[in-house]
């Protein structure tokens, strides 16, 4: 699910618990075959019904909050299964072949044990700090560990597994002589910097913010980056070099530049293609984007970094309006993050 999603349903939980209520949480850790939601996907399940998130395509979330109750009721945990012989295999997306293991467990039960309020505490600041770090579950109930992202300071069974599952952003089932353990990384937000606050930059901004990018808008031009065209945006109105050079991006974050202006554009390419920015795009025709690459060769760009810019920017869709153009924006930021042919 994304991290926005993620990250509400943890918070959820928490208030639930604060309020004195029982609290459940239900994490997707297996699928095989088609399943309509990830490993990692939560759900949230307080003690008079009411929930968040999902597990599924909407189907077995009733056996799962009926299940949840139990637990919280108990302080126990519990792994449910859902496969293509279950009734609700063709409503749920499994007819074909589908299986979906859901683990259950109480948080902070008042007997029993579960997620402990203070380890769930620690993951939503992990989070929100932003910090990567790896949530260790043995799926027997029997502990939880918060790892950090580094191996070096995973038990040695679990460190390339850790190192797995924090490089490809999956949760993962490991198999250890303790028991399965279930891997879920908790990495910071994906972040996307705009260069210029135009037109496209209005759709784009927003629908990234619903896919879980954080998104920084950069203009020195103080009247086109306005609150009123871009609220509850980050804002930056400094030179995008000097902005980009405060921002560091780092290997999960995007970048577009869309002024179309070679002095706003430029440097922040230069700085852009000498950082680790996981996507590097900008706006224009295949001509401008020849001429582009000329003149950053000539500003000491290497022919390795510029094979990395992506121009002219977004997927071939045919996209005419700006929030076409927006969609199709996206759509390749998302291809390239998730190694999409």
């Amino acid at each position: 699910m994304g991290g926005h999603d993620l990250e509400g349903v943890l918070a959820q939980a928490a208030a639930w618990r604060a309020e004195g209520r029982g609290v459940a949480l239900a994490t997707v850790i297996r699928t095989w075959g088609s399943s309509p939601r990830q490993p990692g996907s939560r759900l949230a399940v307080e003690q008079g019904g009411a929930f968040v998130g999902s597990v599924s395509g909407g189907c077995i979330e009733a056996a799962v909050i009926h299940d949840a109750q139990e637990v919280m009721a108990e302080g126990t945990s519990r792994v449910l299964a859902f496969g293509v012989s279950d009734e609700s295999a063709w409503e749920v997306g499994l007819a074909c072949g589908g299986k979906i293991e859901v683990f259950v467990e109480a948080v902070a039960p008042e007997r029993g044990r579960g997620l402990s309020r203070e380890l769930l505490g620690e993951i939503i600041a992990a989070r929100r700090e932003p910090r990567a770090a790896v949530l260790a579950t043995w799926l027997d109930g029997s502990a939880h560990l918060l790892l950090s992202a580094d191996p070096a300071h995973a038990p040695a069974e679990l460190a390339a597994a850790v190192r797995g599952a924090v490089g490809s952003d999956q949760a993962t089932v490991v198999d250890t002589e303790a028991g399965a353990v279930f891997l879920e990384p908790h990495l910071p937000p994906l972040r996307l910097v705009v260069v210029g606050a135009v037109h496209v930059a209005q759709p784009l901004a927003e629908m990234a913010a619903l896919a879980g990018f954080a998104v920084t808008i950069v203009d020195p031009r103080r009247a086109f980056a306005t609150e009123a065209r871009f609220p509850g945006r980050a804002l930056v109105t400094r030179w995008p070099d000097e902005a980009l050079a405060e921002i560091r991006p780092d290997a999960r974050t995007a970048i577009v530049t869309l002024t179309h202006d070679p002095k706003l554009d430029d440097p922040a390419l230069v700085a852009a293609l000498g950082s680790p920015a996981f996507y590097v795009g900008c706006l224009g025709s295949q001509k401008t984007h020849a001429a582009r690459k000329a003149r950053l060769g000539e500003r000491g760009v290497a022919a390795a970094a510029l094979e990395r810019l992506r121009g002219p920017v977004g997927l071939r869709i045919g996209a005419r309006t700006p929030a076409e153009i927006a969609v199709s924006i996206l759509a390749e930021i998302i291809a390239t993050l998730r190694g999409a042919p």
